[in-house]
C-alpha cells in the first residue's frame, strides 16, 4: 500500500501529467464570402452581392482542459439553422474528435452577409430557395467544420484573462412608448410623441482573452448586445464586428483571432432617436466598431488572470410553444404571399403572412430548440440561446448565473426568429408580430439556462 500511495504522489508531481491537466487552446478563421449575386439576408426585398467592403469569417476558438475539449464558433452570418449545426457538428467530431455537442455555433446576425436557406415562407421572397441561395447553405458545414479543425491544429498551452467593461452609449433599445399608449418599433428619429424607451439595454462588454505563458496572444473573445445592422446596401460585409476584430487585430498582432459573440440584442439597436444623423453606411460601422474596440482595449488593464479547472459541458432541449393562429389567419396569409413583391403591400402585413405561414407549416408541432452551457473553472459560462432573445431575458440570466463571467451568445445552435419577454407580447408590434413561438417561449430559455448554469455550479462546488 505504500508502494501504491508513492506512486500517485510521483504521478501528481509528473510533468507530463501536469501538461495534460493545463489550459489549451488553438484559434483560426475561414473566409466564408458568398459567390457574387448570391441573395442577401437582412431585410423583406431581394438584394443580390454585387461587391465585398470587407471579408465575412466563420471564427473557432477550440479549448482542451485535460481530457476534455469543446469548440466555441461564431459566424459573420445573419443565422444559422439548426440543420447546418447539426451537420457541422457531424463533420467536425469525424475530422476532430471532438464531440459535436461540445461544440457551439453562433452568428452575429449582419445584415450585409448570404441568405441561409432555412426552410422559411420567406425564402422564396430572399433567396434563400434560389440555386445560389441552396448551394452556399450547403458549403456551410464544411467551412464550419475547418475552421474547428484550424483551430485544433493549433492548440497551446494558454492562460485565460477575463474582464467586463461598459458601453451605455452604442446600444438603444428601440421600442418606445408613445403619447398615444402604443408601443412604437424604430420611430422616426426626434419624434414628438416618444415617451421613453420601452425596455432596457445590456451595457456589459465581456471580454476574455487568451495568450500562450510568453505572452503570445491567440484569441479575444468579446460579448456585447446590439444588432448588426449599420452599413446596408448590396456589398458584402461583417459590419461593426469586422472592425472590431481588425482594430483588436492592429492593437494585438495578425495573429490573434477576435470572436465578437452578439448578446441578447433582439430589442436593441444602434439607433440613437435623439441625433438627427441617419447613422446608416460603412463609415457608421466604423464609429461603432472604433468606439467598441476602444472598450475592450481599455479592459485589457483590467484583465484577470482566472484560475481554469474543469471544462464541462451540458444541453437541454426545450420544446417551446406555438403562437395561437386560426383558418382565417392561414387564408389572409396566403393571399398577402401573392402581393409581397408589391410596393403597397404595408410591412407588418409581410411579416405577419410569413410568421402564420411558417407557424402553419409546423401543423401544431412544437419547436425543439438546444439551450447550451460550458463553463471552464467556476469563473466563466457561455450560454447558447436559439434566436433572437430580447435584452430582458439575457439580463435575467446574467443576474442569476453563479460564475462572474458569463458569456450569452444568442442565434447559437439554430434560430427560431424573434424570442420576446412576456411583457412585450402585450404590446405588439414588429418583434411579436414576427415571434413564431408563443408568450413564455422567452422565459422558458431563461429556466433552461439558469438550471443548467446552477448545475454546473453546484458541480464545481459553488453554492
Amino acid at each position: 500500500m505504500k508502494w501504491l500511495g508513492l506512486l500517485v504522489v510521483l504521478l501528481a508531481c509528473c510533468p507530463e501529467n501536469a501538461r495534460a491537466e493545463e489550459l489549451r487552446a488553438g484559434a483560426a478563421a475561414v473566409i466564408v464570402n458568398p459567390p457574387e449575386g448570391t441573395p442577401m439576408a437582412g431585410y423583406y426585398s431581394a438584394r443580390g452581392a454585387n461587391a465585398v467592403l470587407d471579408n465575412l469569417y466563420c471564427k473557432a476558438l477550440v479549448l482542451q482542459q485535460g481530457g476534455t475539449r469543446v469548440a466555441l464558433v461564431v459566424c459573420d452570418l445573419i443565422s444559422l439553422p439548426r440543420r447546418t449545426v447539426t451537420e457541422a457538428r457531424k463533420l467536425i467530431e469525424k475530422e476532430t474528435g471532438i464531440p459535436g455537442g461540445h461544440v457551439m455555433i453562433s452568428a452575429t446576425h449582419t445584415h450585409t452577409g448570404p441568405v441561409v436557406a432555412r426552410a422559411s415562407a420567406r425564402d422564396d421572397l430572399d433567396g434563400g430557395s434560389s440555386d445560389l441561395g441552396r448551394r452556399y447553405t450547403e458549403t456551410l458545414p464544411g467551412l464550419i467544420a475547418r475552421s474547428v479543425d484550424e483551430a485544433n491544429k493549433k492548440v497551446v498551452a494558454a492562460r485565460l484573462e477575463a474582464a467586463l467593461a461598459k458601453e451605455e452609449h452604442l446600444s438603444f433599445n428601440r421600442r418606445f412608448f408613445m403619447r398615444d399608449q402604443t408601443v412604437s418599433w424604430n420611430p422616426r428619429k426626434l419624434h414628438a410623441d416618444i415617451v421613453k424607451p420601452a425596455g432596457p439595454i445590456d451595457p456589459e462588454v465581456g471580454v476574455l482573452y487568451l495568450a500562450t505563458p510568453p505572452s503570445k496572444p491567440v484569441a479575444t473573445y468579446v460579448n456585447f448586445a446590439m444588432h448588426p445592422d449599420t452599413v446596408g446596401g448590396e456589398a458584402i460585409s461583417a459590419d461593426f464586428p469586422g472592425v472590431l476584430s481588425r482594430l483588436l487585430a492592429d492593437y494585438q498582432g495578425a495573429e490573434m483571432i477576435t470572436l465578437f459573440a452578439n448578446g441578447c440584442c433582439g430589442n436593441l439597436n444602434h439607433r440613437n432617436i435623439s441625433w438627427a444623423d441617419a447613422q446608416k453606411g460603412p463609415h457608421e460601422a466604423r464609429r461603432i466598431g472604433t468606439i467598441l474596440a476602444g472598450d475592450v482595449c481599455n479592459a485589457f488593464p483590467l484583465l484577470k488572470p482566472l484560475k481554469t479547472g474543469t471544462l464541462k459541458v451540458k444541453s437541454e432541449i426545450v420544446s417551446l410553444p406555438l403562437p395561437p393562429i386560426s383558418s382565417e389567419d392561414v387564408v389572409r396569409a396566403k393571399d398577402v404571399a401573392k402581393r409581397m413583391r408589391d410596393p403597397k403591400t404595408p410591412f407588418l402585413d409581410k411579416v405577419k403572412a410569413y410568421q402564420v405561414l411558417d407557424v402553419a407549416a409546423r401543423a401544431g408541432k412544437p419547436w425543439e430548440v438546444e439551450v447550451q452551457v460550458v463553463s471552464l473553472g467556476d469563473q466563466v459560462a457561455w450560454v447558447s440561446l436559439p434566436g433572437e432573445i430580447f435584452v430582458e431575458l439575457g439580463l435575467a440570466i446574467k443576474k442569476a448565473s453563479p460564475f462572474p463571467y458569463t458569456m450569452i451568445a444568442e442565434l447559437a445552435n439554430g434560430s427560431i426568429g424573434y424570442i420576446p419577454d412576456k411583457p412585450a407580447y402585450a404590446q405588439g408590434n414588429y418583434e411579436v408580430v414576427s415571434a413564431r413561438c408563443a408568450e413564455g417561449s422567452g422565459e422558458m430559455l431563461v429556466a433552461a439556462a439558469i438550471r443548467l448554469l446552477k448545475e454546473h455550479g453546484n458541480f464545481l462546488g459553488r453554492p
